[in-house]
C-alpha cells in the first residue's frame, strides 16, 4: 500500500478501527491491559458499550474507565485519525485484515499501528537487522552488505532507523534494490534522528514503509525505543545482530526475539573490540554465526525460501555478495593495497603511501584506491582514512 492508497482506504474509518485506536489513547491502557480487557468483554465493541460500573468492575483504573465510558477516548481517536490522515499515514488496528500475522503471535502486540508507505510489507518475509549506534567501519560494512544481499533476494529488512547499524542496514537494502521497513519509537510524523529524514523518504520512495505504535506528534522519549524493539523482532523471521556492546539496547531486541521464538543470527567480531561483546556472546549462547547471506538463508523455513526463490529472475545478474575475503579479480596494485587494509580499523592514506614507498608510486596508489572504491571493496572515511567494506 502506497501513501496515497493508504490514505484513500482510510478516509472513512470503520468503528472498530476507531475503538482499537481509542484504547491506545486511554490513560493507563497499554497493549497487555487492552487485549485482556477486550477478551474479558468478548470484543472491542462491547468494551465501548459497557457502563462505567462494568468497566470499573473489570479492574480498570478510574481514569481509564471514565475516559472510555464518557466517550473521551473515542473522541480523541476520531481526532487522532484525522491527524494521521493529514500526515499521510494509515492506521491498522489489531482486528484489521492487514495487521501482520507474525506480530499477533507475540505476548504484547500493539493495539494499533501507524503506517506510512507500503503497508503490505508488514506481511512479507522479513529479517531484523540491529546493532550499536556507534559501529566500527567493519560493523558498518557488514550491516550494509548483508542487508544488501538479503534484500536483493526478497527479504524485507526491518530496523529502527537509529544512527549506526540501523542506518547502514536500511541503506544496504536500498542499494540492493530491495524493500526495507523502519520501526520508529516516535510519532509517524517525527523522524528521529532528524538527520535521517532523507533516509525515511528514500525508504518510502523505494516501496518501503515506516511503522510506529506511538501517536502522531510523539517526541523521542528514551523509554519509547526499548518498547518499539519488540515490534522489530515481532515482524521478523529472525534478528541479525551486527555489533553491540555489553549494555547496548540491541540486547533488548535480541531478548525479545528469543522470547518470541525467533531465530538469532550474529556477526562475529574482534574480541578486543567492546562492540563485539554482544554478537560474540550470543554466538556462545547458540546464535547462528553469520558471515554471508547464505548463513541466514539456510536457516529460513522451507516454504519461505520457496516463496522468495519463486520471485527470483533467472536472467538477472547475481547480486553482489558479502564476503570476508578479498576478490581475486583485482590488479596487482589493487591486491597489494587491499591486503594492507582492515575491515575493523582505519588506515590513513599517508600510512599506505609510506608502507608502499619504493614499491608503488603515489599516483598508482591513488588510482588503485579509486578503483577499489568504485568496486565497493574499500570505503573512504573523513581525513583520507580507508577501510575494507567487508
Amino acid at each position: 500500500m502506497t501513501d496515497s492508497a493508504a490514505v484513500s482506504r482510510s478516509i472513512q474509518p470503520d468503528v472498530a478501527t476507531l475503538q482499537w485506536l481509542a484504547l491506545t489513547l486511554t490513560p493507563a491502557m497499554g497493549p497487555i491491559r487492552g487485549h485482556r480487557l477486550v477478551q474479558q468483554f468478548g470484543g472491542v465493541e462491547r468494551v465501548f458499550s459497557a457502563s462505567l460500573t462494568e468497566l470499573e468492575a473489570a479492574g480498570l483504573p478510574a481514569a481509564s474507565a471514565q475516559s472510555i465510558a464518557l466517550g473521551k477516548s473515542f473522541s480523541q481517536a476520531e481526532e487522532e485519525f484525522m491527524k494521521a490522515r493529514d500526515v499521510g499515514a494509515e492506521i491498522i488496528s489489531f482486528e484489521d485484515e492487514h495487521y501482520p500475522a507474525r506480530l499477533k503471535q507475540i505476548y504484547d502486540p500493539p493495539l494499533a499501528l501507524y503506517v506510512r508507505g507500503n503497508g503490505e510489507l508488514l506481511a512479507e518475509p522479513s529479517m531484523g537487522v540491529v546493532g550499536t549506534r556507534h559501529p566500527t567501519p567493519y560493523g558498518m560494512g557488514m550491516a550494509e552488505r548483508l542487508s544488501n544481499d538479503l534484500a536483493s533476494r526478497g527479504l524485507v529488512i526491518v530496523s529502527g532507523m537509529a544512527r549506526g547499524v540501523d542506518t547502514h542496514a536500511h541503506r544496504g537494502a536500498l542499494n540492493g534494490k530491495g524493500k526495507t521497513l523502519a520501526v520508529w519509537g516516535t510519532g509517524i510524523d517525527v523522524p528521529y534522528p532528524r538527520d535521517n529524514r532523507r533516509i525515511a523518504e528514500a525508504i518510502i520512495a523505494a516501496g518501503g514503509a515506516l511503522v510506529t505504535e506511538f501517536s502522531v506528534g510523539t517526541f523521542a522519549a528514551p523509554q519509547n525505543f526499548p518498547i518499539r524493539n519488540r515490534i522489530i523482532s515481532g515482524l521478523s523471521l529472525g534478528v541479525l545482530v551486527v555489533e553491540a556492546g555489553e549494555y547496548s539496547g540491541t540486547r533488548i531486541t535480541a531478548r525479545c526475539a528469543l522470547e518470541q521464538g525467533r531465530e538469532i543470527f550474529a556477526v562475529p567480531g574482534n574480541v578486543t573490540n567492546r562492540n563485539s561483546w554482544g554478537p560474540n556472546t550470543l554466538i556462545k549462547q547458540g546464535a547462528k554465526l553469520t558471515a554471508t547471506w547464505e548463513d541466514v538463508w539456510e536457516e529460513l523455513p522451507v516454504d519461505i525460501k520457496l516463496q522468495l526463490e519463486a520471485n527470483w529472475r533467472v536472467e538477472s545478474p547475481k547480486p553482489a555478495e558479502a564476503s570476508l575475503f578479498a576478490d581475486s579479480q583485482l590488479s596487482p596494485h589493487e591486491k597489494r593495497i587491499f591486503a594492507l587494509l582492515k575491515p575493523d580499523e582505519v588506515t590513513q592514506l599517508d600510512v599506505i603511501i609510506e608502507k608502499l614507498e619504493g614499491e608503488i608510486s603515489s599516483s598508482e596508489i591513488f588510482s588503485a584506491l579509486f578503483e577499489l572504491e568504485l568496486a565497493g571493496k574499500v570505503k573512504q572515511l573523513p581525513g583520507k582514512n580507508y577501510v575494507k567494506t567487508f
